[in-house]
Formats: structure tokens, sequence, C-alpha cells
């Protein structure tokens, strides 16, 4: 493979509710626990993370990678609303610190999905004083570390809520989704209790003008506390290809997923992109590789191609570097996860020769974790967790992965 650039950055990512346990104030807790829920399992301790944050930095360290991404919760940092916990405040502060200490580049993401229980009660994102709220939080992480981060990543995924409308998802599902978040209203007394991975299609167009303005505003607040800090947002990217000549269907998705947000990178320091698949499209349906009609919705490809044609993509439309903030795969079969490494990066690497300029690679994830609505069925974790102890096991892929790192930081 050919070299990656000096200054590159090799990492892993995480996200605060899916490994800390116990985040008891945010919507998506509260959403676990109504019924119905679309939930599978509530996610509970799950990786016992808020108390073995050391060890997973020193875990990162010793993958000789240079960069972890990991998120502040915004249901800890501000628990009730105008209230801020200088001890949550002060946990990531050492959390920063200590990946600085260990060689690692803090990679820090303000919003990954979840929001605090009291913002979900003001109907989130549909809330106009949302954006204001936001930005006054992100103001208070910045004031307590923000000179310990290397990137700011606003939130994550705001395109997902899109991309799974055209998923094809079993109507079943929505239909939870709405009860989901009727009852969580019941449960909350509220007319309105809205989440930003639980969204119903009528409000799709306002979570998402509210989450515009809230990504500006977030940007303007950290700005104004570190002009030099590059901010950013994590967008969700499918590698849609074109089965045949006619490539309306596959640029009709791609206006109605990722315009708006690509459009809005245009103003940012970088986009940071997270790709899982590759699609393909035909003038009338989603298709198999071979042009047959894929049975079911869209079928989900393990292309290693497809992490350098996102990347590619994403740069021709924005203008501004590209960061790889996920990318991983979602498999029981870890054999299956480390062959598909080192391809999907040597076709970044391409891009990269072609003269799309990217800053670094997280690979998602680095241990097994809560998934949202799958709960912990699927695996996407470079080490396995013991769901009693909480041990962390590290498995061949992540082995596979920390050679390739070193013998790049080598060269």
């Amino acid at each position: 493979m050919q070299q990656f650039p000096d200054g590159f950055l090799w990492g892993v990512a995480s996200a605060g509710h899916q490994i800390e346990g116990g985040n008891v104030h945010s919507d998506t807790w509260f959403a676990e626990h109504v019924r119905p829920t679309v939930f599978r399992e509530p996610s509970g301790e799950a990786c016992h993370g808020w108390e073995l944050w050391r060890e997973d930095v020193d875990l990162a360290a010793g993958m000789n990678l240079n960069s972890y991404r990991f998120s502040v919760e915004w249901a800890r940092v501000e628990p009730a609303e105008g209230e801020f916990s200088a001890e949550a405040l002060a946990h990531y502060a050492a959390i920063a610190g200590y990946c600085l200490a260990r060689g690692l580049a803090p990679v820090v993401t303000f919003n990954h999905f979840t929001s605090p229980h009291w913002f979900a009660m003001r109907a989130g994102w549909l809330n106009p004083e949302a954006p204001a709220l936001f930005a006054r939080y992100c103001d208070r992480v910045m004031a307590a570390f923000g000179m310990r981060i290397a990137l700011a990543v606003t939130m994550n995924e705001p395109d997902l809520p899109a991309m799974l409308a055209w998923a094809g998802l079993p109507p079943v599902v929505r239909e939870l989704e709405r009860a989901t978040l009727a009852a969580a209203s019941d449960a909350a007394g509220v007319p309105r209790y809205r989440m930003s991975n639980v969204v119903l299609p009528e409000e799709r167009d306002a979570i998402c003008d509210g989450m515009t303005a809230g990504h500006r505003a977030a940007r303007a607040a950290i700005k104004a506390r570190r002009p030099d800090l590059p901010v950013g947002f994590a967008l969700a990217l499918v590698d849609d290809q074109v089965y045949g000549p006619d490539a309306s269907l596959r640029d009709r998705k791609r206006a109605e997923v990722y315009q708006r947000w690509l459009e809005l990178a245009r103003e940012d320091d970088f986009i940071a992109i997270q790709n899982y698949e590759r699609l393909y499209y035909d003038a009338e349906r989603s298709v198999n590789p071979d042009g047959t009609p894929a049975a079911g919705g869209p079928m989900t490809g393990r292309d290693p191609a497809s992490l350098g044609c996102c990347a590619r993509y994403a740069h021709e439309e924005t203008g501004v570097p590209v960061i790889v903030t996920e990318h991983g795969m979602q498999t029981d079969d870890d054999t299956e996860r480390a062959a598909f490494i080192e391809p999907s990066l040597r076709g970044l690497r391409a891009a990269m020769a072609d003269g799309v300029p990217v800053l670094g690679y997280h690979h998602w994830t680095l241990m097994d974790n809560f998934e949202w609505i799958f709960g912990y069925e699927g695996k996407l974790g470079l080490h396995s967790v013991d769901r009693e102890t909480f041990a962390r096991t590290p498995k061949p892929s992540a082995a596979v992965y920390a050679a390739l790192v070193k013998e790049q930081r080598r060269g």
C-alpha cells in the first residue's frame, strides 16, 4: 500500500452513550425505557466506559494510533436546563488531556445523536431556541478544555433520518418509531418529545432546519473561543453507484439525503465522512451489482472501494478537506473485518493520490458497544466486551489494523 503522508491521523472512534453507561439524563435513555419502544434493549451499563476511560485510551494508544475520536454527552454536562456539571466537564477534559499525554489527537464530537431529556421535552431541534441552547453548551465545553481539542465535530450524521427513508425499512419499524415518540411524550407529559435519531417523516425537514442552524451556531461558539480550531460535522455517506446509463434515481437520492449538508460543509474547515456500504441503483429501483432487482429493498454492499469513492464525492461537492470519522463492518466474523481494512485504506490512499485532501481515518469502533435500536447484537468493535465483567479483549482485526498503522507511521 502506498505510504500515507506524515501528520495523517490514524485513529479509532467511540461515542459516549454507546460505551459509557448510565446516561440517565439523556433522551435516548428515556426512550429506551418507555413502552412501546423501538430500542431492542436498554443501554444499561453499556461498556462501563465512564469508569474505564483510561483503559480505553490506553487501548487506542497501544494500537500505534495517534488519534482518538470520542464524544461529550450533553446530557451529562447539562443534566438540567442551564445547570452545568463541573464534574462532567472535568471528566471530559481529563480524557482529552490523557489522550494528549498518550500521543493521541483528541477528535471531539459535541453531539453524537443523544441530547438531554429536557431538550427533547422541549421538542428537540423543532424548538426555535434549540440552536442557541446547543451553542451555549458548546461554549461551556470549549471554556472547559477547548485548548486540548484537535478537531471539533459539532454533530453526528444529521442526514441519517433522510438516509433511512431510502433504506426500505419495514413499515413496522416506522410504526414503532412513531409509537416510541408518542409513548415518550405521554410519559414526559409534553406534547412533542423529539429526538434526532428517531424522526417522523413529516417533521424531517423542520428538524434538519433546526440542526443546520444548530451547527452554524455551534461553529460560531467554538470559533469565538478558539478561532484556529478546525470545525466540521460528520456525514453518513453510502457509496451510491449507478447500474446502466440512467443516473436519475441515484442523483435524486443524493439531492434528498446529502445535498443540504454538503452545501453547509462548504462553510467549514473539513467534512467528516462515515461510510459502511455501497448501493446500486438503476433508473427505477435499487438493484444488485449485476443489475437484478434487489428484493426487499436496497442491498448492503461491503465493497472496500466505497470508502475512497465517498471521499472523492465529499471533496468534489464541498471543496474542503475530508476526514474519515467512521468506517468498519458489522459482522460476527472478525476475519471479514480484518480483511476489509487494508483494501479500504488502499482505495482511500488512491483518492488522495488523485488530489483529495484526507486528514485522517478512524475505524468504528474501538469495542463492541450499544448500537442504538439494535442493542448489543451489532458487532463492529476491534475489541470484544464481556457483558458482565466489561473486560475488553482484542480481536484479530485489532492486531491487523495496528500492524498496518505501525508500518505506515514507521515509513
